[in-house]
């Protein structure tokens, strides 16, 4: 969930640290701090609160002895986990041997979760040393330098040996200057390789600016970084090779490109991105998906028994939509399971089952740990993820990516509807293998070929929503309405809602209302029913007459030119006509720059909401 960069070569080393850190800000955090490799020793500085707190700390660092000239350091952005956000538990964290004085001999920076650090600690304490913070990171540290007798790659491996939990993890040490050793176990690592120098860092985000060519840790990985020199171990079997992979979007993609918010910008970019995600994968003469990351042919789709889709927040709710689409097309049974339940309820899974793992980021823990189990199960496992490289990609070996491009904002947009996007194509693919018919599947193409210029029809009523928006903004509470293909559009329509403006959101399948919850409206509370014409939307809107009933203002989600919703709604947010399972999309467009808007006028924090994280990548 945190974020880290290292640099090592012949570059001052701050200004890249620095760089990285504010490329990272939008996974969310609450701390941040560097340690510098100078003559004099290490160099450590952190702060609670913003990167720009630290470079304050820093001041004119080219103009201070010792720290223009470094070039080698670490650093880091942490969101609190073990003890709160003080500068005293920020990391860079250090050690050394008891007795030896203040300034640390081994530093490092850690993402992830060491499970067994209370009874580390309990040991270090017993060897007479001094541990400051609530951390399990600082254990780790010292823990480090218990074995450190020259040799940092040596004690890193005996170390780790110990541990028991996930780790992102960059170190060096005062007497290897130029050094870094990196490990993971669970917690993604990236290698940049540039010209003579390499940097390190858990999103590729910080180090595009310096180069596209990475290569991704796996787990039990330890890497030794010296200069340009990379050397890759494993833990459990020694030297590997990891191949480098390129990135295929560039550092100006992760800029704001002049609108207020990279929310803002990414919801605008969704044509393009869609249509990423779809180009060259549409066989409209044979009424086909072209999806061969699935690796899947005729005949293997024809023995599939069922479809298990896995994933957490957005991406489960994009899972819901490929569920209704893949049985109502494909006829096959489809099942959506949060991840983090799938692993600990030991699923009943087999080799004639689909897992399909959905993760914008490729790294989210509990999706992750899913795809493990269904892979020990013997199930088809395949991902469908954004990041080239990442490691629920590595380890399916199948499945799709988007190339949505990156996506800074912790509220997902474009994911969700670039994942949606694919998981049409998908019940395509999986139909015309079943039951649907060429010309019924040309149509389909047809279909998810006009999703882009849909977007683009609701992109264009962005000021109407803007108006719309402002009315509800001192709302508290709200409730979302949808059934069908709509149910999961409500969904993610209040979770962007309490996302960003921290409005309590609740959605409701628009038939449970009245089986509990309507008692909870009032006058106060406004309810978003999402009702494009289609099956279904006369059962919406009788839910919303019941809600008019009871003073609730409403603001409906409503089909270009449809005279029969007039009277029901407060507010009218427009999509342009087209199926239901299409219409997933548009319909999470106009939700999307509601909550933006909301959130606008409520003066939130929308890139980065409070407690929240771009990559869950704990569990």
């Amino acid at each position: 969930m945190c974020g880290i960069v290292g640099y090592t070569g012949k570059k001052s080393a701050a200004p890249i640290l620095l760089n990285g850190l504010r490329r990272l800000e939008y996974r969310g955090y609450d701390s941040a701090g560097l340690a510098l490799s100078t003559e004099a020793g290490i160099r450590v500085e952190k702060s609670e609160g913003k990167v720009a707190k630290l470079a304050e700390i820093l001041g004119d660092y080219e103009e201070t002895p010792g720290l223009g000239d470094a070039l080698t350091g670490i650093a880091h952005t942490r969101w609190a986990t073990h003890g709160p956000p003080t500068t005293i538990n920020a990391h860079p964290h250090g050690a050394c041997p008891p007795g030896g004085g203040e300034a640390p001999r081994v530093v490092l920076v850690h993402n992830g979760i060491i499970e067994n650090y209370k009874t580390l600690k309990v040991l270090l304490e017993g060897e007479g040393r001094t541990l400051a913070s609530e951390t399990d990171t600082e254990v780790l540290a010292h823990l480090v330098d218990s074995y450190y007798e020259g040799d940092l790659q040596q004690a890193m491996t005996k170390a780790l040996a110990k541990v028991t939990g996930t780790f992102g993890i960059v170190c060096m040490a005062k007497d290897e200057p130029g050094v870094l050793l990196v490990a993971r176990r669970g917690s993604p690592i990236v290698i940049g390789l540039g010209e003579d120098e390499t940097l390190v860092a858990s999103d590729a985000a910080a180090i595009l600016r310096h180069t596209r060519q990475v290569v991704y840790l796996d787990d039990n990985d330890i890497a030794r970084i010296e200069g340009a020199e990379v050397e890759i171990r494993s833990l459990d079997t020694g030297p590997v090779t990891r191949h480098p992979t390129e990135i295929d979007w560039s550092d100006d993609a992760a800029e704001k490109g002049g609108y207020a918010h990279y929310m803002l910008k990414e919801i605008f970019e969704q044509p393009d991105a869609i249509w990423n995600t779809i180009r060259g994968r549409m066989d409209a003469d044979r009424g086909n998906a072209v999806l061969s990351g699935l690796n899947l042919n005729p005949r293997d789709l024809a023995d599939l028994r069922r479809v298990l889709v896995v994933g957490c927040g957005t991406s489960l709710h994009a899972g819901l939509v490929g569920e209704y689409a893949i049985e109502d097309f494909a006829g096959l049974p489809a099942e959506v399971e949060q991840a983090a339940e799938f692993r600990y309820r030991n699923p009943i899974v087999g080799a004639r089952d689909l897992v399909l793992s959905i993760s914008q980021s490729g790294e989210t823990a509990d999706t992750l740990a899913a795809v493990r189990e269904a892979v020990d199960k013997g199930a088809l496992v395949a991902g469908l993820v954004n990041v080239v490289g990442s490691t629920i990609a590595r380890e399916t070996g199948r499945g799709i990516y988007l190339h949505a491009g990156p996506e800074i904002s912790v509220a997902s947009t474009k994911a969700f509807t670039s994942q949606v996007s694919c998981l049409l194509m998908i019940a395509l693919k999986f139909a015309r293998a079943a039951r649907m018919s060429r010309e019924r599947g040309m149509q389909f193409v047809r279909e998810i070929e006009a999703i882009p210029e849909l977007v683009r029809s609701v992109l264009a009523t962005n000021d109407a929503i803007a108006k719309v928006a402002e009315r509800y903004a001192k709302a508290e509470h709200a409730f979302y309405l949808g059934r069908g293909y709509m149910y999961p559009v409500a969904l993610e329509g209040a979770l962007k809602l309490k996302e960003i403006s921290y409005i309590h959101a609740e959605a409701f399948h628009a038939a449970e209302l009245k089986h509990g919850s309507i008692a909870l409206l009032t006058e106060e509370i406004p309810v978003v029913a999402i009702a494009p014409e289609g099956p279904g939307k006369e059962k919406t809107l009788s839910n919303v007459a019941e809600c008019r009933a009871r003073g609730s203002k409403v603001v409906l989600v409503a089909t270009e030119g449809d005279e029969e919703v007039d009277g029901y709604g407060d507010d009218v947010l427009w999509i342009p006509e087209c199926p239901l399972h299409t219409a997933v999309i548009p319909a999470t467009v106009a939700l999307q720059l509601f909550a933006y808007h909301v959130a606008r006028v409520r003066g939130c924090s929308i890139d980065q909401p409070r407690n929240l994280a771009k990559s869950v990548t704990v569990e």
